[in-house]
């Protein structure tokens, strides 16, 4: 067991900072929000980066709060950048 530090949840904040951008460069992009952005998809999924550096963070701190948070941050950097593509490439094939 280590020493006592201070919580750190800025990874899953930037995570979650990240995901929000993605959807914003999906928002603003020709087609709106609900064709998706190839862009936008990598963006949110590129939060899985600080939000996995998070979870270990977590993990090593033994602090439940930042590893749920960076487990909910990683769960939806995952899914918004996923379905952001898939909605994208679904409207090209269209």
């Amino acid at each position: 067991m280590g020493q006592p530090v201070a919580d750190s949840k800025m990874p899953a904040i930037i995570a979650f900072g990240l995901v929000v951008a993605g959807i914003a460069i999906a928002a603003l992009g020709d087609g709106g929000l609900l064709t998706g952005s190839i862009g936008g998809g990598i963006v949110a999924g590129c939060g899985a980066i600080p939000a996995c550096f998070g979870m270990w963070k977590g993990i090593q701190q033994e602090t439940q709060t930042t590893l749920a948070m960076s487990v909910i941050a990683v769960l939806a950097s995952l899914a918004v950048g996923g379905l952001l593509i898939i909605l994208r490439v679904v409207d090209i094939i269209r």
